[in-house]
């Protein structure tokens, strides 16, 4: 059997626990979007929209794009897997840490993975030493806005180097922006400059903002002409079921649900957690959205401790770049953040 190396896997528990381990918005999913999806089981004896119309449609509103830019998939994952196919690059530059399924995706597809380390003592921050990077027969790189799991958004003169050195040398950039709408001055991202860089693909997902993981809906956004013709292609057809396009048509009707969560909870507790994690003499980088990356010095254990109480956190011992005393925790409710920190304190006596 496979190893499961993500957030999220409440299922291996032997009984109930806290998940801090998913970095999901903590208000939840919007009412609107959990109605949507259970009627639309009612109709679950057709075939979905294989072309998702009338959610393209939804979100080209959303996002101020035309809905031939939009090619939805069974979550973010399922679109970085046919970016892949797609193109079917030779090699590909990540981050090191970043998201897994970029690595994974590239070398499913035939690629090599080149990896720009990202240094610990300037916060994992990426510097233009990544646009530099986009040579030597690079043909696709991946940059995570902000980057999971550190929080850190790039920096705009960074990110406008990347974008034109990789417009330069013909290599198609993929930014992954999922966490957008959950992060500190995230705007409308990069969407109005994808006609000025047709080799441009952004990575969105309704996973995080709305909290729907279990539903599986993400999309890309491209200007290049034949790019979604191409991604529909290396799919299967019905990669999204009639429930999950339901809940996103109702997720693009609730805009302003990830910003009340970053208000009323992301932010303040974001602050609080990070003053009460140093307090107990854990080293934690400065996060802009719903997460916190933080290193307990010779406590590689501290998940298995938690656990114990019933709290389960993100080791980050498997992200190249990190070590086994690395861990990722989400920002969650003030009442399940102080269970949190109890447990802390517990184990760390």
């Amino acid at each position: 059997m496979p190893i499961y190396t993500h957030g999220g896997d409440i299922y291996a528990q032997s009984g109930p626990v806290l998940d801090f381990s998913a970095n999901q918005n903590p208000l939840g999913m919007p009412p609107a979007v959990a109605e949507a999806a259970q009627a639309a089981v009612v109709d679950a004896q057709r075939y979905p929209d294989s072309l998702c119309r009338e959610l393209r449609r939804a979100i080209s509103r959303r996002d101020g794009v035309p809905a031939e830019w939009i090619c939805c998939g069974n979550g973010a994952a399922d679109v970085i897997f046919r970016l892949c196919l797609a193109l079917r690059p030779r090699r590909a530059l990540v981050t090191a840490p970043t998201f897994s399924e970029y690595a994974q995706a590239v070398e499913a597809a035939g690629g090599e993975v080149v990896r720009y380390p990202l240094a610990r003592e300037n916060g994992f921050a990426v510097d233009e030493g990544f646009a530099a990077a986009l040579s030597g027969g690079v043909e696709l790189a991946f940059l995570c806005s902000p980057n999971n799991p550190t929080g850190r958004r790039v920096a705009q003169p960074v990110l406008e180097a990347i974008l034109r050195r990789a417009e330069e040398e013909k290599v198609w950039l993929v930014v992954d922006e999922c966490f957008l709408h959950l992060c500190d001055g995230g705007g409308e991202g990069l969407a109005a400059r994808l006609s000025e860089f047709p080799r441009l693909v952004l990575l969105r997902a309704f996973t995080k903002c709305y909290a729907m993981p279990g539903l599986r809906l993400g999309y890309c956004l491209t200007a290049h002409p034949e790019l979604p013709e191409r991604l529909y292609r290396v799919g299967q057809p019905w990669s999204v079921s009639a429930p999950a396009q339901a809940a996103g048509i109702a997720a693009c009707a609730c805009p302003g649900w990830p910003e009340t969560a970053m208000e009323q909870v992301i932010r303040p507790q974001r602050a609080r957690l990070t003053a009460a994690l140093r307090a107990l003499g854990l080293t934690v980088w400065e996060s802009e959205t719903n997460y916190l990356l933080f290193s307990a010095p010779g406590r590689s254990d501290l998940k298995e401790r938690l656990l114990e109480r019933g709290v389960l956190i993100r080791s980050c011992a498997n992200y190249p770049g990190l070590g086994a005393c690395d861990y990722r925790i989400a920002v969650r409710l003030p009442e399940e953040n102080d269970i949190l920190l109890n447990a802390l304190k517990e184990v760390l006596d």
